[in-house]
């Protein structure tokens, strides 16, 4: 249970060390500019096999509260966004 409610940026740092990994990091400039407004519930539907867990682990590793993934982010395209 705490796993699911702290998961931390364990399963997302191993998505990133992938020798195919596509950055769909400015997924969350979107995100960002969503929360605080009416349209801060997102609902991720895609067809199988297109990154929705890879998504899910990416967004719990940029606001998580638990751990600090600035290094983790900072070689991604999200970096050089101003928001």
């Amino acid at each position: 249970m705490g796993i699911y409610l702290n998961p931390g940026n364990d399963l997302y740092t191993e998505t990133t060390g992938m020798e195919m990994f596509v950055d769909k990091t400015m997924l969350l400039s979107v995100t960002n500019r969503m929360l605080g407004t009416v349209d801060k519930y997102v609902c991720m539907s895609r067809p199988r096999r297109f990154g929705k867990t890879i998504a899910q682990n990416m967004i719990a590793a940029y606001y998580s509260r638990g751990c600090d993934s600035r290094d983790l982010f900072a070689h991604l395209k999200i970096a050089g966004d101003p928001g």
